[in-house]
């Protein structure tokens, strides 16, 4: 399968640069998934705030409750010049606390490389190069290293997004909880308290699992053979009471929408061939696209998505690829706002 069948030509204008003042205001176009082979599927036009009203009694919703690290560090070289740091994910040191990083500029941070980040309260040395040219970073910090970064550091938004984001929060979902990601998981920043709320008022359970994000939602798929792509990992962990949730909305007829692909892909990593899942923790690499069998998740809720990523191939995989393109042109068309702060679409 070739990476140009999910591409796409996008205006720059309705790429959103900011969130809503009022999350649940965004629009959500709702995805037919099953349509006949002789059509695409029905659309219709909706606002988030509805969806109290599309869900049914007895649906599941799975949110992912990871919250965002600042894990943007701006800093100097101890020998001069400025440094960017962003933080990956925690690795294994001999006692120190040690990040793997991509740095800017990656030629001037080789190993033994000293850094300094804000008025030397926090200070690091470049001690390898790992995967991809990413660095491995020793941090030196008096104090609780995480605290200290949430002084210093600032919100890794995505490379598409240009404009400061006045309110650091409104790149968190309202129910974050578990910090480590490098990017948020945006499908559930939509999400108020209140309409959480009124959604289990109405008789839908919610349950929640962590997977941290990586900055490799990012990635490119460059391989002109999207089976030829390899696929980053990131870590999560379902509870207990989370399997037992879902397990049970499944077995009493309910539906389980996936909140975000970040959902998706945990669910469908841990499940078993009869869709029942079981708690624990690790990591995943699984790459899903076109041709893949889903095995737990009935429904999901997402954001609009790049051109050619992972994450378009994947809810091409869950609704069809034809079906997807077509709702991509009409919300083209339509002038939704796209990715990160655009709004949601629910197939299902």
């Amino acid at each position: 399968m070739e990476r140009k069948e999910f591409n796409f030509t996008l205006p720059k204008h309705l790429i959103a640069q900011t969130p809503l003042e009022n999350r649940e205001k965004s629009r959500l176009m709702c995805v037919e998934k099953n349509p006949d082979k002789l059509r695409t599927g029905k659309l219709e036009h909706h606002h988030f705030y509805e969806l109290p009203k599309i869900l049914r009694p007895g649906d599941c919703l799975v949110l992912n409750d990871s919250r965002v690290i600042p894990a943007r560090l701006l800093g100097k070289r101890e020998t001069g010049g400025t440094v960017e740091v962003v933080l990956l994910h925690e690795v294994q040191g001999d006692g120190g606390v040690r990040w793997e990083c991509l740095t800017r500029p990656g030629k001037k941070t080789m190993p033994g490389t000293k850094l300094v980040f804000g008025n030397g309260e926090l200070t690091g040395t470049v001690m390898g190069t790992g995967d991809g040219g990413n660095k491995i970073i020793e941090f030196d910090v008096d104090g609780i290293f995480m605290e200290v970064l949430e002084r210093l550091g600032k919100m890794p938004l995505p490379p598409y997004i240009h404009e400061e984001l006045m309110d650091a929060e409104r790149y968190q979902t309202v129910y974050s909880r578990e910090s480590g990601s490098a990017a948020a998981p945006t499908a559930g920043l939509h999400f108020t308290h209140e309409l959480l709320d009124e959604i289990k008022a109405n008789g839908v359970e919610f349950c929640y699992l962590t997977l941290h994000v990586g900055l490799g939602t990012f990635r490119p798929v460059k391989a002109e053979n999207i089976e030829d792509h390899e696929m980053h990992a990131e870590s999560y962990t379902i509870s207990k009471e989370t399997a037992d949730t879902i397990n049970r909305a499944k077995q009493n007829g309910g539906r389980v929408i996936a909140v975000g692909t970040t959902s998706c892909r945990t669910l469908e990593s841990i499940a078993d061939d009869s869709g029942l899942v079981t708690h624990g923790s690790g990591d995943t690499d699984i790459f899903i696209y076109p041709g893949y069998k889903f095995k737990c998740m009935d429904g999901l809720i997402t954001n609009f998505h790049l051109p050619e990523s992972t994450l378009i191939m994947l809810v091409s995989a869950f609704a069809g690829s034809d079906n997807i393109l077509n709702a991509y042109k009409t919300a083209i068309e339509k002038e939704y706002r796209f990715f990160s702060f655009g709004d949601a679409m629910l197939i299902i």
